[in-house]
């Protein structure tokens, strides 16, 4: 099998946990979760920088959700093998875990999905309400650029989470492909649902959403419920769309139940 190349780093031993970042960043806004895995050893986390972002190459074609799940597909197959492995996506990254899951059926162990994109455009479900917290005075010494993406993807506009943002978000952000993105915009999501043609599949889910969730938003989410039967839901209050790093101790709990209902179904 051929696979386009994907830069990866990847901490640990023990069994494969993917884990797949969102749209226009890289990797290390997944990297707040880290501290649960010192707590529960035993995870090869693989940590990916999707094709046009980070420090991965663009596709050679044209960039859609359907090429870069399969690219991600076969990295998989090309890295994992026949391993059994468990998957994390968050926003973009949650689509394309939930393609990975159903090619890969029962060989996943199960998944979580932090504020997966499930529908975009006019056709998602946003709350009215994204901001809880507003700090003018940082707003207006930010860059224009900053300080929009930062309005997008945190509820909580202070200086403490504009840290967060400058250490997880803005590098991802400055380093991807602004062509590719561009591509990518145009056919954001699988040509279906990628539970639509898979069973029910059976192993531990998480899914982690937020009432602030400015860009994928939480009720479209829940629609997921019936096709991962023992899939836990999680409503957060207080934060956007990156919960991970907005309130991370809350979602590292979350993940590390998760884990732990890995290990018990194994």
């Amino acid at each position: 099998m051929t696979t386009h190349h994907i830069w990866h780093t990847t901490r640990g031993d023990g069994t494969p946990l993917v884990m797949i970042h969102g749209y226009t960043i890289d990797h290390r806004l997944l990297l707040p979760l880290e501290p649960v895995f010192a707590q529960r050893p035993g995870w090869r986390r693989h940590y990916l920088d999707l094709p046009g972002h980070g420090s991965s190459p663009r596709l050679p074609g044209t960039t859609s959700a359907a090429t870069l799940a399969e690219a991600v597909i076969n990295w998989v197959a090309d890295t994992v093998g026949d391993e059994p492995f468990a998957v994390l996506g968050q926003s973009f990254g949650g689509q394309i875990a939930r393609a990975v899951t159903a090619r890969f059926g029962e060989q996943v162990l199960g998944s979580a999905l932090l504020a997966p994109v499930v529908r975009w455009g006019d056709e998602r479900t946003l709350p009215d309400v994204t901001t809880v917290e507003r700090d003018e005075a940082l707003l207006a010494e930010l860059p224009a650029e900053d300080r929009e993406l930062f309005s997008l993807v945190m509820a909580r506009l202070t200086r403490p989470n504009r840290d967060l943002f400058t250490r997880h978000i803005l590098p991802g952000w400055q380093a991807h492909d602004r062509e590719a993105a561009t591509e990518l915009e145009t056919d954001f999501l699988l040509p279906e649902w990628p539970e639509r043609h898979a069973p029910a599949h059976r192993g531990a889910h998480l899914l982690v959403t937020t009432r602030q969730d400015a860009l994928v938003g939480w009720e479209d989410q829940l629609q997921l419920l019936g096709h991962y039967p023992r899939m836990t839901a999680a409503l957060l209050d207080g934060a956007g769309h990156n919960p991970q790093v907005e309130i991370a101790e809350r979602v590292r709990e979350l993940v590390a139940h998760w884990l732990d209902a890995l290990r018990q179904q194994s």
